[in-house]
């Protein structure tokens, strides 16, 4: 259940503008802060059967939207490259540095720094 609640708030934060408002909403009150479907239900008027089916047709349309967009699975390889050019740029930091060569080691200690600005940034995205 975790691992759904993971992978809806994440379908959600991309695609969740996509949904019709009352899906928006559903899964919102549902997911983000976990009110049962009954609790829901009270607070959109509608029945937990209803809430029910919006919540399922909500997910169809997530997913949906993964399988034509494919923004999440994008997001998440963008970010294992950046975490493969921030390995590379430490790799080559600790060259440069035996090698004594400052010039190298300053533009590899920027690409660095560049690369966990940017991953700290997805993180925001996620988390």
């Amino acid at each position: 259940m975790v691992e759904k609640l993971v992978e809806i708030g994440t379908l959600f934060d991309f695609y969740g503008k996509l949904l019709s408002e009352k899906q928006y909403l559903v899964v919102e009150l549902y997911y983000i802060h976990d009110l049962s479907l009954a609790e829901v239900g009270d607070e959109l008027s509608v029945t937990r059967q209803g809430v029910f089916d919006l919540l399922r047709r909500a997910e169809q349309k997530l997913y949906q939207h993964e399988e034509n967009l494919g923004l999440v699975r994008k997001f998440y390889s963008s970010h294992e490259e950046i975490k493969n050019i921030i390995n590379i740029s430490e790799e080559i930091i600790k060259i440069a540095k035996a090698e004594d060569n400052d010039e190298i080691q300053e533009k590899a200690m920027t690409i660095n720094e560049i690369g966990k600005k940017i991953l700290d940034n997805s993180r925001e995205v996620v988390d």
